[in-house]
């Protein structure tokens, strides 16, 4: 099993960027995708998940209206399509695969077993 996010870099305020998350040994519709940020000095914290089995979404109240979760189910690939970017947005984004629904509540980096590498994401004039 194997997780690759991609699509990170450097944009201006008010800008958008789409990252995906590319997952291979996996049976696409049975698993639940999360995107998770991790800024410097501060934990950690759980943006969006989708539920591939029942199309299920959940938005942290920051990005909600802004980024938008999605899946190709041909491509065993999952998009976060960031919008109206901020300066806050600046993190390192994580997709992550687990076998658990998605939370109304969020996702929580504990029930999440298969993670990619990380892309840079950075909101700057």
């Amino acid at each position: 099993e194997h997780v690759v996010e991609s699509g990170g870099g450097l944009v201006q305020p008010g800008g958008s960027l789409r990252l995906s998350c590319a997952a291979s040994g996996f049976t696409f519709d049975h698993y639940t995708v999360g995107w998770f940020r991790q800024a410097p000095g501060k934990e950690r914290e759980g943006v969006s998940c989708l539920d591939n089995s029942n199309g299920n979404t959940y938005y942290a109240d920051s990005v909600k209206g802004r980024f938008t979760i999605s899946s190709d189910n041909a491509k065993n690939t999952n998009y976060l399509q960031m919008t109206n970017l901020k300066p806050e947005d600046t993190a390192i984004y994580y997709c992550a695969v687990s076998f658990e629904f998605c939370p109304g509540y969020g996702p929580e980096t504990d029930d999440f077993d298969y993670w990619g590498q990380g892309t840079q994401v950075t909101v700057s004039s």
